[in-house]
C-alpha cells in the first residue's frame, strides 16, 4: 500500500508533472490524418460507446445471492458470463459454465471455464498446458493455467483464459433467430453474412488453426459456440486445451485430430454461409445454397477442407490455393488501422490537459494562500486566479454562464504550449485588468506548483 510519504518526494512528482515541450506555438492537438475530415477533439460516439460497454462489463461485480464461492484458487469476485438454464451448455459430455473473475496476484480480469463433475485421474494431463500457454496469436484466446478444485461443491476442472469483455460467440451473433425471437408471429432471421466478412472470418480462423498445428497441437474446438466475436469482424477461437485435458487418457493420433480440425472448419463455414447451424445435415443442399449466394471461391474452400485426410492436405494448402484473397483482407486491416490511428489523434494530447487540470486543482482555493501576498491582487500569482475565471467562469452579455468546451480546450492547449499570444484577464469586480501571454500564465503555474511540490508556499 502506498503511503502519503511516497508522494512527497520532488523526484516522483517531477517525473509525473514534467512539462511536455513542443515545437507547436499554439494548441497541441495534432492535425487529423488525411482520410479524416475536419478536426475532432474526441473519438466518435459509436467507438466510445463500444469501449465504454467493454469497460462496464469488465467492472461488473457479482450479483448478490448467487451461490458462488468467494475465492477459487486465487481468483475472486466470480460473475457468471452465461445465463443459467436447465439445459446447461456442454463440452463433449460434460456440463460447463464460464465465469469472469479477478486474480488476486495481479488484479487483472480473466475468464474461467469450469467443467462440472470431472475427476482428474492423471496429473500428467496438465503437461499439455505448457505448449498452449506459449501460443500467442490474435486469433486465439490465450490459455493461462488450469487446475482442479472443490470450491463449487463438486470435482471441477477450471481452465483460465484471457477475458474479452462484451464478446459474443458466432452462434449468438448469427444463429440466434433459430431459437427465436418472433415479431408479428414470424421468426426474425439475421442478415446474411456478406462475402467480404465471411472471407475475413475464414482467414482469421485459418491463421489461428495454422499456428496451433505448427505447434504440434490440434484445436478441437472449431465450433460457432466456441469462436468469439470480440469486435467488428474480429474473431478468436476460445476454449482451447480443454479436450486435451479431458481426453488425455484416450491418446488420439495428432495428425488425425488436425485433419478433423479442417473438417470442423468446413462445417463451420457452411453453417455461417447458410445462417443455419443445422446446414451440415444436408451437405449437398447447403453447398448449392453457398454457390448461389456466394459466387466467389467459398464453395471451393469447403470442398478443399472436406477432402479425405492425406499427407498433402493441411491448413497451409488453404493459403496456397486462396491466398489471393488475403490481399483484400490485408487492405481492410490497414484501412482499419488508419481509421483507429486517426481517431486516436483526437485523444492524443488529453493527458497533457489532465495534467494541467490536476495542477489547477492542487493550486486553486488552498486556504493557506489566503494571506500570502503573492496571491493578493498585486501578487505575481494573482493571474492564476484570473485565468481560472477566464477559462471556466466566463459569462455572456446577459450574465449567463458560458459552458463552451471548445473555449476551454483551446485556452488550455495554448497554455500548455506556452503561446506568446496576448489576451486580457479581468477581475471579478471588473475594476482591474491585465494583459498577459499564455507563457506568463504558464510560468506562474509552474512556479506555484513547484513550491507545493517542495513543501513551500
Amino acid at each position: 500500500m502506498l503511503m502519503q510519504s511516497d508522494y512527497n518526494g520532488v523526484s516522483a512528482l517531477d517525473a509525473f508533472y514534467q512539462p511536455q515541450h513542443s515545437f507547436l506555438n499554439y494548441h497541441l492537438y495534432t492535425l487529423p490524418v488525411p482520410s479524416n475530415e475536419g478536426r475532432k477533439f474526441f473519438i466518435p460516439d459509436n467507438l466510445r460507446e463500444e469501449l465504454l460497454k467493454r469497460a462496464e462489463r469488465n467492472h461488473v461485480g457479482p450479483a448478490p445471492g448467487l451461490p458462488l464461492p468467494e475465492e477459487v484458487q486465487g481468483y475472486h469476485s466470480l460473475v457468471p458470463l452465461e445465463m443459467a438454464s436447465p439445459e446447461k451448455k456442454k463440452v463433449g459430455n460434460w456440463s460447463t459454465m464460464v465465469y469472469k473473475a479477478t486474480k488476486i496476484s495481479d488484479g487483472r480480469t480473466y475468464a474461467l471455464r469450469r467443467i462440472e463433475n470431472f475427476r482428474l485421474m492423471n496429473e500428467q494431463a496438465f503437461s499439455v498446458l505448457e505448449k498452449w500457454t506459449k501460443i500467442r496469436h490474435p486469433g486465439i484466446v490465450s490459455v493461462r493455467e488450469a487446475f482442479t478444485c472443490r470450491a463449487f461443491g463438486d470435482n471441477s476442472l477450471v481452465v483460465v483464459y484471457d477475458y474479452h469483455p462484451n464478446a459474443q460467440s458466432l452462434a449468438e451473433a448469427h444463429f440466434r433467430s433459430h431459437k427465436g425471437p418472433y415479431q408479428a408471429g414470424r421468426a426474425v432471421h439475421p442478415e446474411r453474412i456478406t462475402e467480404q466478412t465471411l472471407w475475413s472470418y475464414i482467414f482469421q480462423i485459418a491463421s489461428a488453426i495454422k499456428v496451433v498445428h505448427d505447434a504440434g497441437l490440434a484445436v478441437r474446438m472449431v465450433d460457432a459456440s466456441k469462436i468469439l466475436l470480440v469486435g467488428q469482424n474480429r474473431v478468436k477461437i476460445s476454449s482451447c486445451a480443454i479436450f486435451d485435458i479431458l481426453l488425455y487418457e484416450t491418446r488420439q493420433d495428432q495428425f488425425l485430430m488436425q485433419q478433423e480440425d479442417m473438417i470442423l472448419f468446413a462445417k463451420l463455414i457452411m453453417s455461417l454461409a447458410c445462417n443455419n447451424p443445422s446446414a451440415v445435415s444436408n451437405v449437398h443442399k447447403s453447398l448449392d445454397h453457398v454457390h448461389r449466394f456466394y459466387p466467389g471461391n467459398i464453395k471451393d474452400v469447403i470442398h478443399y477442407l472436406m477432402k479425405a485426410p492425406g499427407p498433402m492436405k493441411n491448413i497451409q494448402g488453404l493459403f496456397d490455393a486462396f491466398g489471393g484473397r488475403l490481399v483484400t483482407e490485408l487492405d481492410m486491416a490497414h484501412a482499419t488501422i488508419d481509421h483507429l490511428e486517426g481517431e486516436l489523434m483526437g485523444e492524443l494530447e488529453n493527458s497533457r490537459l489532465v495534467r494541467l487540470l490536476c495542477k489547477f486543482g492542487f493550486i486553486n482555493e488552498r486556504p493557506e494562500f489566503d494571506r500570502d501576498p503573492r496571491w493578493s491582487e498585486t501578487g505575481d500569482r494573482y493571474i492564476i486566479k484570473l485565468f481560472r475565471d477566464y477559462v471556466f467562469h466566463s459569462v455572456d452579455e446577459n450574465g449567463n454562464p458560458v459552458v463552451n468546451l471548445g473555449h476551454v480546450l483551446t485556452n488550455l492547449n495554448k497554455l500548455d504550449a506556452a503561446s506568446d499570444e496576448r489576451f486580457m484577464l479581468v477581475s471579478r469586480d471588473e475594476q482591474s485588468c491585465l494583459v498577459v501571454t499564455y507563457r506568463e500564465v504558464r510560468n506562474c503555474i509552474e512556479a506555484a506548483f513547484g513550491d507545493l511540490a517542495r513543501g513551500n508556499r
